[in-house]
């Protein structure tokens, strides 16, 4: 038996995972991977969305090998929580190993992609967003109220 402490195994939850819980995978993997084991998933693939990878890139946190993948990859797997970064992931069918669900909704910067505004406008709200699900993190494991063995 090893003397290291267990990680708490998290999914990150979002429709297309595509953006917001690709960040949040990212940022835990970056900032909190002695503690948290992370994955992300979503209802539907998407793929990757490229300003994501860019702006993550910027803060020095490397997504672009990142794959979308669907729930279902993940159903005979227990989690210790579900994080769901997004108001429609609430519509993606039950996850029956997850033992508690938190819902952190995070604005969606993709819905600004085919806005008519400028490509510095579009990135200052991934920028943001990014930013916002980083200071989430950093909040982790404590913010999620988990009993950890």
């Amino acid at each position: 038996m090893s003397d290291e402490p267990r990680r708490l195994k998290i999914l990150y939850l979002c429709t297309g995972n595509s953006c917001r819980s690709q960040m949040a995978d990212g940022w835990t993997r970056h900032l909190k991977n002695a503690e948290v084991e992370a994955y992300s998933a979503g209802c539907e693939l998407r793929g990757v969305n490229p300003r994501a990878i860019q702006v993550m890139a910027e803060a020095g946190v490397d997504i672009s090998q990142a794959k979308s993948k669907l729930i279902d990859e993940f159903a005979d797997q227990e989690f210790d929580c579900v994080v769901m970064v997004c108001d429609y992931a609430a519509g993606c069918p039950p996850f029956a190993g997850m033992s508690k669900v938190v819902q952190v909704a995070f604005d969606n910067p993709v819905l600004f992609d085919e806005m008519d505004v400028t490509e510095e406008e579009r990135l200052a709200v991934y920028r943001r967003v990014r930013d916002e699900i980083r200071d989430f993190v950093l909040t982790l494991p404590d913010s999620l109220g988990l009993d950890m063995p």
